[in-house]
């Protein structure tokens, strides 16, 4: 009978970002409806999600809801690099020992880059006598724990990989299933902090039981592990997941293709309501650096995952990495788009004729943009401040996140001329009163010229595709104003 409030108290803690993103960020929704809203949204997905199978060792309800999300982990996107997408099985521990150097030395780690996680192929193709998992005499001859020490010597973490089956996906190793709680023991004693849980080669019964006996056992080991599921978004986990993990897949694999980075950004767009402080959407790792994809597109790439909140997860091979991809990766600005505190994914608001608009809140009531030309030929791409929840009486300053660079506008309207592949970030906040044209009330009855005084409202646009003449327009003005440029 008591259950309701356990997850009313979990959810108030733990939960507030499930709120589903309304793009009309300038509507005012009551902290009191919003609190109704996820009351009904715990209950009605308690009672859609938790249905864990009697193997999982869960005694009932109570227990269930108090280790939910309890780990503390990922309160923004997790930060950090994978070997699959450049190594596959092509890994050994001075690959990865060599890494966590190169994230050190490049300046990647200080900007958040964390993790240094190891995919499929780690592990011997059978346990101990004991039924342990070990690694892999002949590629990791120290063992997992000594290369767990020598990671977090540099001040990463190390991540490690295993599967919701029989079989890892490469079946080169044992999966975890029916093994959870000794896997994660041993994963605990080695001094692992992340966990790739992929869904090759199962039982047939369903994810949510699989993953969540992971899930418990990971939680009772007393070291908090981040928990990523990989379930490619088959049984739609964004509706579940975020009750078992912190972060989740919600496509299948990622292609170094310009192709697959535009479907798999659709995809997943379509889940965004579900992401918040401590469980994301994860459409899988970057591509940047691979060499499949032009600058342009990798820049891209690295912005739409970025404005996403999707995990940053580094794909290529960092020891070799060009300047010019350490630039993409190492771009301090859009990495805070991706780590606002705020944590509410961006999406969609508008597409016509293959040009579209994407929207995201952010903390401190800025707000984040992306104007994306996807029609393949020059074309320009128009958004009101209306439009994105802004007054149109403001005025703004405009930071351009990759010329890093401000740039002053009289502006109600942005509008870019662009062609095909180039990203552009650019950050508008609301100019100061003496250069205010005049006295506007809004809506709410407060004067514009004190909340533009104030400097809260802030947009972050990002132009997905080729270079731009930028220019702004009054809505009810009589001409265009172009931007003067100043260097920062």
């Amino acid at each position: 009978m008591h259950h309701p409030f356990l997850a009313l108290k979990h959810f108030l803690v733990s939960t507030v970002p499930l709120l589903p993103f309304k793009m009309k960020m300038g509507s005012k929704i009551s902290f009191l409806f919003v609190k109704v809203v996820l009351v009904v949204l715990s209950i009605n997905m308690g009672a859609n999600c938790i249905n864990v199978s009697s193997s999982s060792n869960i005694a009932n309800l109570q227990e269930y809801t108090q280790f939910l999300l309890a780990n503390g982990v990922a309160r923004t996107p997790p930060m950090g690099w994978n070997s699959w997408n450049h190594f596959q099985c092509n890994i050994d521990e001075k690959t990865i020992k060599t890494t966590a150097d190169a994230l050190v030395s490049t300046g990647l780690a200080a900007l958040g880059y964390k993790y240094v996680n190891i995919d499929d192929c780690w592990g011997e193709e059978s346990r101990d006598s004991k039924g342990n998992l070990r690694a892999r005499a002949s590629t990791f001859p120290s063992g997992i724990k000594a290369l767990a020490d020598y990671v977090h010597s540099k001040g990463l973490k190390l991540g490690i990989y295993s599967d919701a089956g029989y079989r890892t996906c490469s079946k080169k190793m044992p999966g975890s299933l029916g093994h959870e709680e000794q896997d994660a023991k041993t994963f605990a004693e080695w001094g692992v902090d992340y966990l790739k849980y992929d869904n090759c080669y199962h039982d047939g019964s369903r994810p949510q039981d699989r993953y969540a006996r992971m899930s418990y056992a990971l939680r009772k080991v007393g070291r908090p592990i981040l928990y990523a599921l990989c379930e490619w978004g088959q049984e739609n986990p964004a509706k579940w997941a975020g009750f078992y993990g912190n972060a989740w897949r919600t496509t299948g694999d990622i292609k170094d293709t310009w192709e697959s980075v535009m479907s798999i950004a659709d995809e997943n767009n379509i889940w965004g309501r579900y992401a918040g402080p401590g469980r994301w959407n994860d459409p899988d790792m970057l591509e940047v650096g691979n060499g499949g994809m032009s600058l342009e597109e990798y820049r891209s790439h690295f912005s739409i995952w970025a404005l996403m909140k999707a995990p940053l997860l580094i794909g290529c091979d960092v020891r070799s990495a060009s300047k010019k991809t350490l630039r993409i990766l190492g771009n301090k600005e859009v990495i805070d788009v991706n780590q606002d505190p705020l944590g509410l994914q961006g999406r969609k608001i508008r597409a016509k004729a293959g040009l579209e608009i994407w929207a995201g809140l952010l903390s401190r009531k800025k707000v984040a943009v992306v104007l994306w030309n996807r029609s393949g030929s020059r074309a320009p791409i128009s958004v009101g401040w209306r439009e994105i929840g802004l007054s149109p009486y403001n005025p703004v300053i405009i930071r351009d996140l990759w010329a890093v660079i401000f740039r002053y506008c009289i502006a109600a309207l942005i509008c870019f001329n662009e062609k095909t592949l180039w990203t552009d970030c650019i950050c508008c906040s609301p100019c100061l009163q003496d250069v205010y044209p005049h006295s506007v009330v809004e809506e709410d009855g407060s004067d514009a010229r004190s909340a533009s005084q104030e400097l809260l409202r802030i947009l972050i646009i990002m132009k997905l595709k080729m270079s731009t003449t930028i220019h702004l327009e009054l809505l009810r003005g009589k001409k265009n104003i172009r931007c003067s440029s100043q260097t920062a």
